[in-house]
């Protein structure tokens, strides 16, 4: 029987479960490994991809499932991306029970959304992680020149505390697009980076050529792309016994930027509330 991706309802418990597998917290890729491997998904359902986004398909509907547990208060997290179980979580005891709950939080949403017609639709829609301005993001960065995309991965290294970063793009080199020294504490890092413009996936075949290339030449890699990378791609990045390779896909492109505002802008929105306590004691 072919498997089928699973819905967002599917992976409510499952990540209930596997934030209680890590100790009650968990990166998202911790989630989304803890899941896969849970739940038994094939590589190819988890490189199936969400339209042209930074994501695949279950990372998308995940996000979502991340977002109806939050609204209920079963889960939490922090700016750096870090989810949390809460003691409203450890409660919830089945699966039935989670679904019951957000149901409950989706009929009272309605009602709100019924009271007040004029509400914006921005308002009212659940925002999965901002992936929005992500999608809107990638596909600027994916229109602008291969030399431009090389010259912007030279800028974020730098910014990132790498010296000595030079583009090189020799064709025939492996697909060696430059290479950087990355200094920590007494230590300094020989790197050897690669990027790509993609909209699919890298696969498992374009970092074994990497590796290749590599070899004899430098302490680390890293791969940047503005796609996504296969699971058997990421597991031959960390394969035992070689050099290891960093993986930067499209999302984590996105947080780089974001936080080195290199092409984005943040705007923090003023909230301002009334304090009647101030003016009794006049």
């Amino acid at each position: 029987m072919k498997q089928k991706i699973p819905t967002y309802e599917d992976l409510l418990w499952p990540t209930l479960k596997a934030l209680e597998s890590h100790g009650g917290s968990a990166s998202i890729q911790e989630l989304s490994e803890q899941m896969a491997n849970d739940l038994r998904l094939s590589n190819e359902i988890l490189d199936i991809p969400h339209k042209h986004g930074p994501q695949s398909e279950v990372d998308y509907r995940s996000g979502w499932a991340r977002t109806h547990l939050k609204s209920v208060c079963a889960v939490n997290n922090t700016s750096r991306g870090i989810w949390t179980i809460t003691e409203g979580g450890r409660k919830i005891e089945t699966d039935k029970e989670l679904r019951n709950l957000i149901q409950q939080q989706r009929n009272l949403r309605q009602k709100e959304k019924q009271a007040q017609p004029d509400k914006s639709q921005a308002e009212d829609d659940y925002q999965t992680e901002g992936q929005d301005w992500k999608e809107a993001l990638l596909n600027t960065v994916r229109n602008i020149a291969p030399e431009a995309f090389e010259r912007l991965c030279q800028r974020i290294l730098r910014e990132s505390g790498f010296t000595k970063v030079e583009v090189t793009g020799r064709s025939g080199d492996g697909g060696i697009d430059g290479r950087g020294v990355l200094r920590v504490n007494l230590i300094s890092f020989h790197v050897l980076f690669q990027c790509k413009r993609y909209a699919g996936s890298v696969s498992a075949s374009e970092i074994r050529d990497f590796l290749g290339a590599m070899i004899g030449r430098a302490d680390k890699g890293l791969f940047i792309t503005t796609g996504r990378f296969t699971k058997d791609a990421k597991r031959e990045a960390v394969r035992g016994g070689v050099l290891t390779i960093d993986l930067i896909d499209g999302s984590d492109l996105c947080e780089l930027l974001k936080d080195l505002e290199l092409g984005v802008s943040t705007e923090t929105v003023e909230v301002i509330n009334p304090i009647p306590e101030f003016f009794e004691g006049l």
